[in-house]
């Protein structure tokens, strides 16, 4: 937001000494970049030392604008209408300290790159209704996504991560106690992001509440379950799902099955050979989905009970693409009370 980077802004009329001043103020900061607007908030562009040492060797005077050394063709991104791969190479040039604008070239946000991964285009929709029967007596008298794990409860730990990968739109399902999730992250505001909430009078299923959202803001949908421990790379699965041309994508983990006995290969009731106690290798749904929003104005009914299950087979059979993410990274569902005290001893040495 950008009231975190007021240091960072500065009028375009000011003089370039004025500005050098300002500049001298940032030696405490990481950036010590300037970004210049006009009267009406409009990027001007980007001012560093540099660009007045090469300024004034051009020929202007430290009492001329600010304006007049800025590099006016900085690098930016429009609201909404950027390219993630574009966010990766930047970073990797270390352009960490990017200027987000509107429509129009009016400054609206910063991004800091040291501090977030990137900016996907994503709304993100959490399932927290669950009465979490498994985990009973916690769940007794607080949501099973308000169990902490560590510091912070369970769905804190995922909204934490959404927020690394510059998600900032945030759907939360509730049901069950639900209104401790909402007195707890309000409106969002407190995270720099916004949170908003969709009611479900009864059981929706996985899927089902998506249909009471009234405007998506994005055009992909990151759809995960609340009690999640994970360091998925969201930002990886955003850009294997486009790369493929997916209508939707189900990260998945890998589950074995080892049989304890013999397995016999038979026609019939002749026996052709048998493989001892074998292991058979699956790759199972992780419990998060990105799906396009068309997809859902396809094959998505209205308010009414529907699992990720159902719609991964109306789309299969109407010719849509499903694809799967293998996530190799840490993965927890916290179902059951082992899980849970396995996951208070994890946390301690995940990395985010």
């Amino acid at each position: 937001m950008l009231n975190q980077f007021t240091d960072h802004i500065i009028s375009a009329e000011v003089t370039a000494r004025e500005a050098l001043g300002r500049l001298e103020a940032l030696k405490e900061f990481t950036h010590r970049t300037l970004f210049l607007t006009d009267v009406n908030g409009v990027l001007q562009g980007a001012l560093t030392d540099g660009d007045i040492r090469r300024g004034l060797l051009r020929g202007l005077e430290i009492s001329d604008t600010a304006g007049s050394f800025a590099n006016a063709n900085c690098k930016r991104i429009v609201q909404h209408k950027h390219d993630p791969a574009e966010l990766k190479r930047w970073r990797e040039l270390d352009i960490m300290l990017i200027p987000v604008v509107d429509t129009q070239g009016v400054l609206v946000d910063m991004l800091d790159l040291e501090r977030t991964r990137t900016l996907l285009p994503i709304t993100a929709v959490i399932m927290a209704g669950g009465r979490g029967e498994r985990l009973r007596p916690l769940t007794d008298s607080v949501p099973k996504p308000m169990l902490h794990i560590g510091a912070k409860p369970i769905i804190e730990h995922n909204i934490d991560r959404l927020i690394q990968f510059g998600i900032s739109e945030i759907y939360i399902s509730i049901n069950y106690l639900g209104e401790q999730i909402k007195n707890y992250f309000g409106d969002g505001s407190a995270k720099g992001i916004s949170i908003r909430y969709i009611e479900e009078t009864q059981p929706l299923g996985t899927m089902g509440a998506l249909s009471l959202i009234p405007s998506i803001a994005h055009e992909t949908v990151f759809l995960l379950n609340s009690d999640l421990l994970t360091n998925v790379d969201v930002e990886q699965f955003y850009t294997d799902h486009h790369a493929h041309g997916a209508n939707m994508s189900v990260a998945s983990i890998p589950y074995r099955v080892d049989v304890p006995y013999a397995v016999l290969e038979a026609r019939d009731e002749q026996v052709l050979g048998f493989v001892e106690k074998p292991g058979y290798n699956y790759h199972v749904s992780a419990g998060m989905y990105l799906i396009n929003r068309d997809a859902l104005t396809k094959w998505l009914p209205g308010n009414q009970f529907y699992n990720a299950t159902d719609f991964m087979e109306a789309l299969l059979a109407d010719g849509g693409k499903l694809i799967h993410y293998p996530h190799t990274g840490y993965w927890l569902d916290i179902g059951k009370y082992p899980d849970y005290m396995k996951a208070q001893e994890d946390i301690k040495y995940i990395r985010f």
